[in-house]
């Protein structure tokens, strides 16, 4: 939806107007005494619904109703004084925040001089309380960035009883993979939990209102080219009927060919073939809401609260060193703040910061104290070396806490060096069925990053029936979008996004 201002008459009487328009604020969010960026403040408007400033300060938020003298807009994070504007006259590009300094006499006002493991314990014990909704739907926006870097790749063609797959060949396809590639998927939904089910994979629910991806098209368009100059060549060298037996060192695996290598352009029109393209489409639908579904519930299941999540520091909090750091300030409450790190075998260390009235973990920050899995075998080998992120929590409209924010990235480095025979066979030919050949060394090294994010605006306690009633369709395909487009969110409330997302600009778009 493009962003419309409404030309209006005003009348100014005694008290200010409704501004009848909508209104987009952007601004960045600054430490007062250093100037340095504050990442994860909360800008709520009139207290009710919000965004957060990304990792470098910076914030949009859109309000779609009059605004009169009597709205707001607050402005807090943990360790710093809360500050409050009229929303209807806000106009600054930068909002200072002041760190909030804690003496001794208001640190002895609310300390019960419980030690740390017993602060620990009654976060436990508050647990069920603090978070026990069984029925929710959050209004969120969802970011997902995948990139990836190619270090070292080689395939080296060792024999081959068909001409034209030879070293030439493989040189030119291999020249022209991309050594780095990135992929943005940004989807603006409203999720639907239901907590008294272990298997939230499949029976939470999302709908999606407005989707895109932003990424390099001309990748696909050079893999497409390769794979009709394959298909040419398979269909002359090839027998109908055929599979591929494929081997590397000890392992081998049989591949069936695929009969669409011998479609021709006629075949493409019949009506079975427009059947099948269409049943494509509402794949890509049903597919994308499903991986968009799975990623946010990966977010919501990381959390402590969860017994098997990973990050089991309350549930299982004896394996786990914990201490008390300092005291923090969160809109006028007090937060203990306490780092915890693995006895033994656990694999990630942090800080929680807990409300001092209610033992709530409003915000964990966490990363990995070692590679989560680490393997090597027979020339592949891989090695998740990275996981890291934050989740904040606030209060929702039943008065507990909802996830409010998560962010989670990580990395890995895949590693293949082994050789490669690819034999055909035919399944009507007698004796060893052996065609062709072709037999290589492959080498390649690549690392994966990815980081997914979200806000939710808006927590909403839903019944049972609200949860059945609503049924779950796949009915939103991702717009796709060359290069950053700043207009494509106007009028929606986003998590801004960063420097590499807005400098992104695919090959075909330079090239224009």
């Amino acid at each position: 939806m493009k962003h419309h201002y409404l030309l209006i008459f005003a009348f100014f009487i005694l008290f200010a107007s409704p501004i009848l328009a909508q209104t987009e604020i952007h601004a960045r969010v600054l430490d007062s005494t250093n100037k340095e960026p504050i990442a994860y403040a909360t800008i709520s408007y009139n207290n009710s619904t919000g965004v957060i400033s990304n990792d470098v300060g910076q914030f949009q938020l859109q309000i779609n109703t009059s605004l009169t003298a009597q709205d707001s807009l607050f402005f807090s994070c943990l360790g710093y004084e809360s500050k409050q504007f009229p929303a209807h006259t806000f106009k600054d590009s930068i909002v200072y925040l002041k760190p909030k300094s804690i003496e001794l006499k208001e640190v002895m006002l609310f300390n019960k001089n419980y030690t740390v493991d017993e602060i620990i314990d009654k976060v436990e014990d508050h647990l069920e309380k603090n978070y026990a909704v069984d029925y929710e739907k959050s209004t969120l926006f969802f970011r997902e960035s995948y990139g990836s870097t190619i270090l070292k790749k080689s395939v080296k063609i060792k024999a081959s009883t068909i001409p034209e797959f030879n070293q030439e060949l493989t040189d030119s396809i291999i020249n022209d993979v991309p050594l780095e590639s990135y992929h943005y998927t940004e989807v603006l939904g409203e999720f639907y939990k239901n907590r008294t089910d272990k298997d939230q994979d499949t029976i939470n629910k999302l709908e999606i209102l407005k989707a895109s991806e932003l990424y390099d098209k001309n990748n696909e368009m050079t893999f497409e080219a390769y794979e009709k100059k394959l298909n040419a060549i398979v269909q002359k060298h090839v027998k109908r009927d055929s599979y591929f037996k494929i081997k590397s060192g000890w392992f081998g695996t049989k591949q069936d060919i695929d009969s669409s290598f011998f479609q021709n352009e006629s075949d493409q029109k019949t009506d079975d073939y427009i059947k099948a393209e269409q049943k494509k489409e509402e794949d890509r639908k049903k597919n994308f809401l499903k991986y968009r579904k799975r990623g946010i519930n990966a977010l919501e299941q990381i959390s402590f609260v969860n017994e098997k999540s990973y990050l089991n520091c309350i549930h299982k909090s004896n394996r786990y060193e914990f201490e008390l750091l300092d005291y923090s300030f969160l809109n006028d409450q007090y937060v203990y703040k306490i780092a915890f790190k693995p006895k033994r075998s656990e694999d990630y260390k942090g800080v929680l910061y807990i409300n001092t009235n209610d033992f709530a973990v409003i915000r964990i920050d966490f990363k990995n104290v070692k590679s989560l899995k680490t393997f090597k075998l027979l020339g592949v080998g891989l090695d998740v070396y990275l996981k890291q992120g934050s989740l904040i929590y606030a209060k929702n409209n039943a008065d507990t806490y909802s996830l409010k924010y998560a962010e989670i990235q990580g990395a890995n480095k895949t590693s293949i060096d082994r050789p490669l025979k690819i034999i055909e066979k035919n399944k009507h030919v007698r004796g060893r069925r052996k065609q062709n050949e072709l037999s290589a060394d492959i080498n390649f090294i690549v690392t994966n990053r990815y980081k997914r994010e979200m806000v939710v605006f808006e927590n909403e306690v839903l019944t049972a029936s609200d949860f059945n009633t609503f049924k779950e369709k796949a009915k939103v395909e991702p717009i796709y979008l060359p290069t950053y487009d700043p207009e494509f969110w106007k009028g929606y409330n986003i998590i801004e996004p960063n420097k590499a997302i807005k400098d992104f600009k695919s090959m075909e778009t330079e090239e224009e």
